[in-house]
């Protein structure tokens, strides 16, 4: 079984107090997003869990964390991801040279195959045009060298739960031909820097251009991890074009406090809000 914690929310910045209790438990209860009367009992005992695949913007609260992850006997990585905006799209994350530091400190924890840098999404708007795109991934590319051997990127999604003024002036949709030459800028520079750049649930024909279809949660790096094949399948769960081998998800929607107004993940600001007031670090539920 491989766990996800989490797509949902991000355990590693806000609940690695509460996650840690779980596993030393060997036990957490999991809502079902669509039926939250439906709470199933998880399994966290190392010899049932073969991975656990962190999503996260910033896990320095988990850095202290990983010597007694290992120790219980998890094998896990890291779905880092760091983007080049400020405060206007991602609202409550830290400076963001803080959060390079971090990148490169969790790489000297685990190493580079383990972390995977995700530059996702991808906004284009009258700040964040192509060329300030392309500018910034060079410079963090050189920042992070050494530090991942893997970036995966996606394009925005003008999901229709985002405010119109949010659709209309920040997010906005990319067209296939744009996709590309984003793309292929991007390819070669991370090919300078010895990444190799992937994208996830893209339609675009990005392969023309160097860029290889990704599988965020990928069978082949936790076989390598592991040490021996899974009897996994595709998740059939996640949205079209995914890759992913089926994983068992322990987060909850509308719990993350980073703030960023392209979420899927979140939809109301009052909810987060009385959410976190539900969550207590000894429970044996996230909320």
């Amino acid at each position: 079984m491989i766990i996800s914690a989490s797509r949902r929310t991000d355990i590693p910045c806000f609940y690695s107090e509460w996650f840690m209790n779980r596993l030393k438990a060997g036990y957490v209860l999991s809502k079902n997003p669509m039926n939250p009367a439906q709470i199933k009992r998880i399994s966290l005992s190392p010899n049932d869990v073969d991975c656990i695949v962190f999503w996260t913007k910033d896990p320095q609260n988990m850095l202290d964390k990983l010597p007694d992850i290992s120790q219980l006997g998890y094998r896990y990585y890291f779905q880092f991801t760091l983007n080049p905006y400020g405060r206007e799209l991602e609202r409550n994350l830290r400076d963001k040279a803080d959060i390079v530091q971090t990148f490169v400190q969790l790489a000297e924890h685990i190493g580079s195959r383990r972390l995977i840098w995700r530059y996702d999404p991808i906004v284009i708007n009258d700040n964040y045009t192509v060329d300030y795109h392309i500018k910034s991934f060079e410079v963090l590319c050189s920042q992070l060298q050494g530090s991942t051997n893997r970036c995966i990127i996606s394009f925005v999604d003008n999901y229709r739960k985002l405010k119109g003024t949010v659709r209309e002036h920040i997010i906005r949709d990319i067209g296939e031909e744009l996709q590309q030459t984003i793309a292929g800028c991007f390819a070669k520079i991370a090919d300078s820097y010895g990444i190799e750049l992937m994208a996830c649930c893209e339609q675009a024909a990005l392969a023309a251009f160097g860029v290889k279809a990704s599988a965020c949660i990928d069978r082949g790096l936790i076989e390598s991890i592991c040490g021996y094949p899974l009897k996994v399948k595709r998740d059939k769960n996640q949205r079209q074009g995914c890759n992913c081998a089926e994983s068992v998800d322990i987060g909850v929607y509308n719990s993350c406090s980073n703030g960023c107004l392209y979420c899927y993940a979140n939809h109301s600001e009052a909810s987060i809000r009385k959410n976190i007031m539900r969550h207590n670090p000894e429970a044996d539920i996230l909320l």
